[in-house]
């Protein structure tokens, strides 16, 4: 009896120790691996999650709205209300003229809004202290609050709302040059003689070194000033197309144009747009300097169709899933379109089919000023080069 329970606590000894003695071979390799897979994956995924919580503002998901809701970080912005001498209420149509047709698909409803009015022709001269940066509903770049140092200054020549370039913060000091360059602002500067100066002489010379000096003092982001002053390179937005015009070319969240050269002797400038797109404008015509804030906006994710329906965004319906009455895709069995090519509910191509006639034949004769049309198709995946 008593050799038989030594056996079998012989047997059991021998298998705890076995037992122990597994994991002390096997745990080196495993917490080797592990450290690798730390070192190399998991803290990339990490430093990516880390700079998209910095620049986007997320939610617990507590909700299903919320899950997927993700907006820019934006903590500059003024959480009060608008001045109401810069703001006009905002009349909705649905999308309807005159007739009372529908025009304007997929418009309706929405938040009560007003409109900012905004300067787009910054004509008053003299130095402007931003206020605050504000959210603006009509537009998807955000707005600078400006007040005029100019003593005399009443109303809307006192404030006035203007749109906000990226970096720009309370506090800046922004300044339209439209007007030209002030007297006595750059000591020895002509600008006249600075254009009409032979190259080589000392007078030359001179104004050479005071159009630097002034380039310095005036190319700051939120300053205006005539494209001829603008030196080649130079990042530009709000951008006019007559001289004495508001700025219409590049206006939206985190769009920017480019001056490319001056043509020697000529009346234009060289622009080159976002797209690609490179357009000659009027050298006397006015830009902003700098790009236009809240960049990020085309990232943003709404999270439900609710804050589309705030917005005035009505649904939109499938072409296949319509009749065929009412789409040249609809009817058919099943998720049809008779093997045409993808249209508009008008009939004409959306999809790679050019509409727009090129050239001085273009609608309202505005192609002639185009240089160079914005790549398409190989072009803009750069599979061929210009």
């Amino acid at each position: 009896m008593l050799a038989s329970v030594r056996g079998s606590l012989r047997c059991s000894l021998a298998s705890l120790s076995r037992l122990t003695l597994r994991p002390a071979v096997a745990t080196p390799s495993r917490s080797y691996a592990t450290e690798i897979w730390k070192s190399s994956t998991n803290k990339e995924t990490q430093a990516a999650f880390a700079r998209t919580e910095a620049l986007f503002k997320t939610y617990k998901p507590i909700t299903p709205g919320i899950r997927h809701l993700k907006r820019p970080l934006n903590l500059h912005i003024w959480e009060g209300r608008p001045v109401r001498l810069l703001t006009v209420a905002r009349r909705k149509k649905g999308g309807r003229n005159s007739h009372g047709h529908i025009t304007v698909r997929h418009r309706g409803g929405g938040h009560r809004q007003r409109i900012r009015i905004i300067d787009f022709s910054r004509k008053e001269p003299g130095v402007h202290d931003v206020v605050r940066i504000e959210y603006d509903p009509g537009r998807s770049a955000h707005i600078a609050l400006v007040r005029n140092r100019d003593p005399n200054a009443e109303g809307t020549k006192k404030w006035s709302y203007i749109l906000a370039t990226e970096g720009m913060r309370a506090g800046d000091q922004v300044q339209s040059f439209r007007q030209g360059i002030p007297e006595g602002f750059i000591p020895g500067f002509n600008l006249s003689l600075n254009e009409n100066a032979e190259s080589g002489s000392s007078e030359a010379s001179a104004q050479s070194l005071a159009l630097g000096l002034l380039r310095t003092l005036t190319l700051k982001p939120g300053n205006v000033l005539p494209l001829r002053l603008i030196p080649p390179g130079t990042i530009i937005h709000n951008i006019s197309l007559k001289p004495d015009g508001p700025g219409i070319l590049v206006r939206s969240a985190g769009s920017w144009g480019q001056v490319i050269t001056h043509e020697e002797g000529g009346r234009y400038i060289h622009v080159q747009l976002q797209s690609g797109e490179i357009r000659q404008v009027l050298r006397d015509c006015c830009a902003t300097i700098g790009k236009v804030s809240n960049s990020l906006w085309k990232h943003r994710n709404l999270g439900k169709a609710g804050r589309a329906r705030w917005l005035g965004r009505r649904p939109s319906v499938r072409g296949v899933a319509m009749n065929a009455c009412d789409h040249p895709h609809g009817g058919g069995r099943g998720k049809s379109k008779s093997d045409k090519h993808p249209v508009s509910i008008w009939g004409w191509g959306t999809k790679g089919t050019r509409t727009r006639k090129p050239g001085p034949k273009g609608p309202k004769n505005s192609n002639k000023m185009v240089i160079r049309e914005r790549p398409r198709g190989v072009e803009k995946r750069g599979g061929a080069t210009a």
